[in-house]
């Protein structure tokens, strides 16, 4: 296994800038998630690091080997890389084995053992490798693209959306199979995807891209709690966001004065919460006064709609089984502290900022 760095790496298709000096460090035996909304450069970045394209400028370094820009470039075959690409990309003329093993040298290929410890590796039956890809599931088809990556003992591994056209259940076992995979063979990788959850729970270091650019790169954890901007808060989950004025150290806003994070300047701002923050209380509690829109069950949660005495919309995120009813009146209370952003771009009321919509 080796790292990854990505210095200064640009890429235009024609007039059309795609990548603007993109910087990116992934350490050895690292997990990092490429994460942002279709048309941000991600898939892009993962073709140019594994030599499908070439950059306009920057240079791609794996361990203390570059192998694009500064005037070199490594065909993709010697970068010693593995790839598992969307649909998994198996050899339908080929059975699993076959399949597994086709990037290892030919005196190696027959090897049913190497096949079996392969198979294993990705949690799959050693039965299952006589078999024709199309007599797998798409779960299945997905771990042996994986073993097939990972055969050659490759110094990164990269995953362009592997899960996307999995079912929700398939998808999260097929995440955490192939997460286990990665770990146990102490491999780098790199994750392209979209999806938020996906992101959090399987990386190490999540790096957030925009418009080509990378505008925040950290771990899962800070990334949700301490979001760059507003636009990635908004992205990466779901997001209150309230006009507000700070004074003293808390923001007045229509959910009352809310302790914020950190020394703030007094003047107008943004403040962004997390619908769990959010708890509600009886109609003549202490909180702000709100009424229940809309209540959509989840079974694990559940997520309110209210509308506050502003005409605004938040939503909170409860556990449990006793919700309020369409048309209650509740009040609000936040736990925690709330996030401040400048106040450009102000709307004048409570904004959801929910990436489902």
């Amino acid at each position: 296994m080796s790292s990854l760095t990505v210095t200064g790496l640009t890429k235009a298709f024609g007039a059309t800038p795609v990548l603007t000096g993109v910087d990116l460090h992934v350490p050895a035996g690292g997990f990092t998630a490429l994460l942002g909304p279709s048309g941000c450069g991600k898939t892009t970045l993962l073709r140019l690091v594994a030599g499908f394209d070439d950059p306009d400028r920057g240079t791609v370094g794996l361990g203390d080997r570059v192998v694009a820009g500064a005037g070199r470039g490594v065909p993709a075959r010697q970068r010693g890389i593995g790839f598992v690409p969307q649909e998994g990309g198996l050899f339908p003329h080929l059975s699993v084995a076959g399949n597994v093993t086709f990037g290892l040298p030919r005196r190696r290929r027959g090897d049913r053992g190497r096949v079996a410890e392969l198979l294993a590796l990705v949690g799959l039956d050693a039965d299952l490798a006589d078999r024709a890809p199309h007599q797998l599931s798409g779960g299945q088809q997905q771990r042996v693209a994986l073993a097939r990556a990972l055969a050659p003992e490759p110094a990164l591994v990269l995953l362009d959306e592997p899960f996307s056209s999995l079912d929700a259940a398939l998808r999260e076992e097929t995440r955490r199979a192939v997460l286990a995979a990665l770990t146990a063979a102490g491999a780098t990788a790199v994750l392209v995807t979209h999806d938020q959850a996906e992101a959090l729970s399987m990386a190490d270091q999540v790096a957030v891209l925009r418009d080509g650019r990378l505008v925040q790169l950290t771990d899962p954890r800070t990334l949700y709690r301490r979001p760059a901007d507003l636009d990635v808060a908004a992205f990466v989950g779901e997001s209150v966001v309230l006009d507000a004025e700070i004074r003293d150290g808390s923001a007045l806003c229509v959910l009352g004065a809310l302790p914020v994070a950190g020394a703030v300047a007094d003047g107008p701002a943004r403040v962004l919460l997390r619908p769990e923050q959010l708890r509600l209380g009886p109609p003549l509690g202490t909180g702000a006064r709100a009424r229940v829109r809309e209540v959509d069950f989840y079974g694990h949660d559940s997520r309110v709609w209210l509308t506050l005495s502003d005409g605004g919309t938040v939503t909170a995120r409860l556990e449990g089984a006793e919700l309020p009813a369409v048309g209650q009146e509740v009040t609000i209370e936040v736990a925690g502290t709330a996030l401040t952003f400048p106040a450009a771009g102000r709307v004048g009321r409570a904004v959801l900022a929910d990436p489902a919509l």
